[in-house]
């Protein structure tokens, strides 16, 4: 539907994650009496194409960034928080754009959440697809998934600052 949305044949997208990587973590957030002093997970955007949040509990703690403040994201059992993740806003050349969010821990409660993260195949090539921008320039640089991934994990979780060292111009 992503790829429809963009004007894109299904298998544009679909072919980059053919044997593509997957991998979970899961959450926990135990309560902590001075909660405002501490973030339970800094502010940061995923590094792959999506993820996957399943908040396990009624406890909220999931922030995102909209317009320079945070927004909660209320829990609602059984649904799933679909996170565009960086190596997609850089397929679409930013017309996608990868989210901005953080943790925070609860004073009086622990959270859980399971994050289920979906990458490319680890031949592809992170760059924006020649489909979109075919008319445009290149918003971003080119590398292959192992530079791109070493380069995300060599950066300090600071909100998006890992997109600006791959955007050109």
């Amino acid at each position: 539907m992503m790829a429809k949305n963009l004007g894109l044949e299904r298998e544009v997208i679909a072919d980059k994650c053919n044997r593509g990587l997957q991998s979970v973590r899961m959450n926990y957030y135990p309560p902590c009496a001075q909660a405002e002093k501490v973030v339970g997970l800094s502010p940061h955007s995923d590094a792959g194409l999506l993820t996957l949040v399943l908040q396990v509990n009624h406890v909220q703690g999931l922030q995102i960034k909209r317009n320079g403040s945070w927004l909660p994201v209320k829990p609602v059992s059984g649904a799933f928080i679909v996170n565009i993740g960086d190596m997609f806003e850089v397929f679409t050349n930013g017309r996608y754009r990868s989210i901005e969010h953080r943790a925070i821990v609860d004073p009086k409660e622990e959270r859980l959440s399971v994050a289920a993260f979906h990458l490319p195949n680890i031949h592809a090539t992170i760059g924006p697809l020649k489909e979109m921008v075919a008319h445009e320039d290149d918003a971003y640089k080119t590398l292959d998934q192992e530079s791109f991934m070493k380069l995300f994990y060599g950066t300090k979780l600071e909100g998006k600052s890992f997109l600006e060292q791959l955007k050109l111009n």
